[in-house]
C-alpha cells in the first residue's frame, strides 16, 4: 500500500496524458491498482511470462482472488462507480490469466514507477526552492522600501510563513527522502545489470539470452538525470548538509561504474598470435564532456588479480596488441562504444601450477580501464570492468580441453562468486542439464537428449554399464569430466562427448533433428532392443571406441539365432566423402530403422542423385558403400556362431562404365 500512496502523491501533479501513458489500457487498470493496492503489493508477481505454462494455475488463482475482491469493493461504491468496476471485472474475466499476471509483473518493474516518482519529487524540490527564492526577494525589497513595510505587512508575513514551512529544514527532509529513494532505484538497476551479465555468461552454454541493452540504458540515463538535478539543488541551497553531496557523488560513481558493460565478450578460448575482438559499451554516453575524447585501454590479468580490487596491483601479465580504443558516440543508434577490433595476445605470463593442473585450466580476464570526465564534475571518474574468464592457449590441440574449462565455469559458477572460483564437483542432475542445453545449442536443434541418452551418459561417466537405477543425485567431479580417461580408452568423457556433438553439428544435424539417430546408447542396450526385431533392423549410435564416430548396429539371424552386428564407425572424413543417407541406401544388410521404419521411408530425402555422364571425355566415377564380413574363429571350433568374433569393415565400390575396382578403405 505504501508504494501506491507514494505514487498517488506523484500522480496529483501529472496531466491526464502522462497518467494514461503510465497506465495504458493493456495493463492493470488504474482503478484496480487503487482499490486493490494492498493486495497487489503483498503478492509475488515475479517470474510470470507467457512461456511458463507451469505457473498457469497460480495465475488463475490470482485472477480469481482479484475478481472476488473487486466485486466486494464494487458493492460498497455509488451506482456510477459500481457499474464501472463491474465492467472492469467482466473485462478481466475474458482475458487469459497468464497475460494479466505478466502485465502486472511488467508493471511492477521499479524503473518506471520509481523513476517517475523521483523525477516529480525533484521537480517539487526545484519548484519549492524557486518559491522560497521569490519570497526572499520580496522580503529584501520590502526591507529596502521601509516606508511601505507596514502596508505590505501581510505579504511579508506570508513570505516568511512560506520560508519557514518550506525552508532549509523541509528541503533537507525531502532531499534525504529523495536520496534514499534514488539509492533504492539505483540498487534495483544494478541488480538488473548483474542479471544481464549473468545471463550473458550462461549463454555460452546455450541458455537463452537477450542482448538488447536499450531498456537498461534508458534506466541509467534517468538515474543520472535525477542525480544531476538533485545535485544542482544541493549546490543552490547552501544550508543543506554536506553529506548529501557526498552521497550523491558516491551514487554517481557507482552508477557510472555499473553503466560500463562488455557488450561483446572476447572469445573465451584465445590462441596467442590470433586476432580477436571485444566491444565495451557505456550506457551514459551523453554525459561525457563534449570535445574531450575518452581512451579505453585493455590489459590481461590473472585470476588472483581479478580478485584484487586495488587496480594499482593489477600489472599486465601478458602483452596485448591493439589494446586501446576510443569511446565513440553513434548518433543513429544512440550508443557509445569502445570497439577493440583487432586485439591479439603476443605472449602470456603463467602462474606457477600445482600438481596435475594443466595450462588449459588456468583462467585469465581482460580488464578494460578508462578515466572519464562528466559534465559538471572537475575530477575524472576512474572506471574498470573485467571480461568473462578466458583461457589462453598456444596450440590448436589445446582447444578442446580449454573449452571444457569454460563450459564448467559457465555452467556451475555462482552469481556472486569470487573470481573465478567454481566447485570441483556437482550433481549429475546439474551436469546432464548442461550437456543437454549445450548439445542442442551447438548442433542447432530442438531435439533434446532423451532419458535413455541421459542414463547412458551417466553410466559412461561413472563407469557403471550395468547400473540401472537413477544417478541424478550422484556427484560428478571435474576430474571425471575432463581429466581422467574413460575406462579402457585414451580420452576423457568431455573429449568423447564433444566429438559426438561436433560430428552431429557438421554432418548429422538433419538426421538428429528428425529423430533418426538414437546416438547415445550402449551396446548392451542395443542388443536388448534389437534381438527381438526382424533381420535388417538397425540403430544409429555414436561409437564408444572412437571420438567423433557414428556406427550402425543391426540384427541378422543365423540358423534362427539373432546376431547383433556393428559396422565400422563413420567419421567426419568418411561423411565428407559420402553422406550418411547414401551410405544407408548402399548397405543391403540394413532394412528397417528401429522399431519398424523402412530405411527408404526414413532416409529417402537425404539420398543424393546418381552422377550423370559429362561431356568432358572422362568416364563418370561413383562410390558405393559395401559391408564385408571377416570372421575369426576361436580356438574352440564348436563354439556357437554368436560367440565367434565378427568384424565388419566398410568398403567402397568404384564403378566404371566397363569395369569395377574394389578399394580397401
Amino acid at each position: 500500500m505504501a508504494q501506491w500512496l507514494e505514487m498517488s502523491y506523484v500522480l496529483t501533479d501529472m496531466d491526464d496524458e502522462r497518467i494514461n501513458a503510465l497506465y495504458p489500457p493493456d495493463t492493470f487498470p488504474i482503478e484496480i491498482r487503487h482499490y486493490l493496492c494492498q493486495w497487489m503489493e503483498e503478492k509475488d508477481w515475479e517470474g510470470f511470462s507467457p512461456d511458463q505454462s507451469d505457473k498457469e494455475p497460480l495465475a488463475q488463482a490470482l485472477l480469481s482472488d482479484a475478481v472476488l475482491l473487486l466485486e466486494s469493493v464494487a458493492d460498497q461504491q455509488n451506482i456510477v462507480e459500481r457499474m464501472k468496476l463491474v465492467q472492469i471485472t467482466k473485462n478481466m474475466m475474458t482475458r487469459p490469466a497468464m497475460e494479466l499476471a505478466n502485465k502486472r509483473a511488467e508493471g511492477k518493474t521499479p524503473d518506471f514507477e520509481d523513476l517517475s516518482f523521483l523525477k516529480n519529487t525533484v521537480f517539487q524540490l526545484q519548484d519549492r526552492r524557486k518559491r522560497i527564492h521569490s519570497c526572499q526577494e520580496d522580503i529584501n525589497w520590502e526591507m529596502v522600501n521601509f516606508e511601505a513595510l507596514q502596508c505590505k505587512y501581510s505579504l511579508l508575513s506570508s513570505c516568511v510563513l512560506v520560508y519557514n514551512i518550506n525552508g532549509p529544514l523541509s528541503h533537507e527532509h525531502n532531499g534525504i527522502l529523495t536520496l534514499t529513494k534514488l539509492k533504492q532505484c539505483q540498487d534495483n538497476f544494478i541488480v538488473k545489470m548483474n542479471v544481464w551479465q549473468w545471463e550473458q555468461h550462461k549463454s555460452v552454454i546455450g541458455y537463452p539470452f537477450t542482448d538488447d541493452l536499450s531498456h537498461l540504458q534508458n534506466w541509467s540515463e534517468k538515474l543520472f538525470a535525477v542525480n544531476s538535478n538533485l545535485r544542482q539543488e544541493w549546490l543552490l541551497i547552501p544550508d543543506l548538509p554536506k553529506e548529501i553531496g557526498e552521497k550523491l557523488t558516491g551514487l554517481l560513481q557507482e552508477l557510472i561504474q555499473s553503466s560500463f558493460v562488455v557488450e561483446k565478450q572476447p572469445p573465451q578460448v584465445i590462441k596467442t598470435q590470433s586476432k580477436f575482438s571485444a566491444v565495451v559499451r557505456y550506457l551514459l554516453g551523453e554525459s561525457l564532456v563534449s570535445g574531450q575524447p575518452v581512451t579505453m585501454k585493455a590489459q590481461i590479468i590473472n585470476e588472483l588479480q581479478a580478485r584484487n580490487v586495488n587496480l594499482a596491483l593489477c600489472d599486465n601479465v601478458g602483452e596485448l596488441i591493439n589494446h586501446t580504443a576510443i569511446l565513440d558516440r553513434n548518433t543513429a543508434t544512440k550508443t557509445t562504444n569502445a570497439n577493440f577490433r583487432h586485439m591479439s595476445i603476443k605472449k602470456i605470463k603463467r602462474a606457477d601450477r600445482k600438481g596435475a593442473e594443466s595450462v588449459t585450466e588456468e583462467k585469465f580476464a581482460l580488464m578494460f580501464l578508462a578515466e572519464i570526465f562528466i559534465t559538471g564534475h572537475e575530477t575524472p571518474f576512474k572506471i574498470h570492468i573485467n571480461s568473462q574468464p578466458v583461457v589462453v592457449i598456444v596450440h590448436g590441440s589445446q582447444d578442446i580441453n580449454a573449452v571444457a574449462t569454460i563450459i564448467w565455469d559457465c555452467a556451475f559458477a555462482e552469481p556472486d562468486r569470487v573470481p573465478f572460483v567454481v566447485p570441483d564437483r556437482v550433481t549429475w542432475k546439474m551436469m546432464i542439464e548442461t550437456l543437454n542445453v549445450k548439445f542442442c545449442s551447438e548442433v542447432g536443434t530442438n531435439h533434446n537428449l532423451n532419458p535413455y541418452n541421459k542414463h547412458f551418459l551417466a553410466q559412461k561417466i561413472f563407469d557403471q554399464p550395468e547400473y540401472a537405477n537413477d544417478l541424478s543425485d550422484s556427484v560428478v567431479t571435474w576430474c571425471q569430466f575432463n581429466k581422467e580417461v574413460l575406462a579402457g580408452r585414451n580420452f576423457t568423457f568431455w573429449q568423447w562427448f564433444e566429438g559426438a556433438m561436433d560430428l552431429t553439428k557438421k554432418h548429422l544435424k538433419p538426421y538428429w533433428s528428425d529423430g533418426l539417430i538414437f546416438g547415445f546408447i550402449g551396446k548392451q542396450h542395443v542388443h536388448l532392443i534389437l534381438k527381438e526385431s526382424p533381420s535388417g533392423t538397425f540403430i544409429l549410435r555414436f561409437s564408444d571406441s572412437e571420438i567423433g564416430g557414428i556406427t550402425i548396429a543391426y540384427v541378422s539371424h543365423e540358423n534362427g539365432i539373432p546376431m547383433i552386428q556393428n559396422i565400422q564407425p563413420f567419421t567426419r572424413k568418411d561423411l565428407e566423402i559420402r553422406c550418411l543417407g547414401d551410405r544407408i541406401r548402399d548397405i543391403n544388410e540394413i532394412l528397417y530403422l528401429y522399431p519398424n521404419v523402412s530405411k527408404h521411408e526414413g532416409f529417402k530425402k537425404f539420398y543424393t542423385g546418381k552422377q550423370q555422364p559429362t561431356n568432358s571425355g572422362y568416364i563418370p566415377v561413383s562410390l558405393q558403400t559395401k559391408v564385408v564380413l571377416y570372421m575369426i574363429k576361436t580356438q574352440h571350433s564348436n563354439q556357437p556362431l554368436d560367440k565367434q568374433q565378427t568384424f565388419y569393415f566398410v568398403e567402397f565400390d568404384v564403378e566404371y562404365h566397363h569395369q569395377k575396382q574394389l578399394l580397401d578403405m
